[in-house]
């Protein structure tokens, strides 16, 4: 799954903004597929805007660092 960086959010906020912009200008140029696209795009934004600042609230988890097991030995 692809995360964003938390720095990243205002860039999100102007593309979002953009979108906006080129939904009204479907809208008024009646179209249907450019305005279900761009819909779709909206979504996505923001959901990863949510998924960032859950990520944000939540924080990191520190898993560890893997231990080598020894060899087996045969008997």
């Amino acid at each position: 799954m692809l995360s964003i960086n938390p720095t990243m959010l205002p860039r999100l906020d102007e593309i979002e903004e953009d979108l906006l912009a080129r939904r009204r200008r479907a809208v008024a140029e009646d179209g249907q597929g450019e305005i279900e696209g761009i819909e779709l795009t909206l979504n996505f934004l923001r959901s990863k805007r949510e998924q960032t600042s859950r990520f944000q609230r939540v924080g990191t988890v520190d898993l560890g660092l893997p231990h080598p097991r020894p060899p087996l030995t045969t008997l």
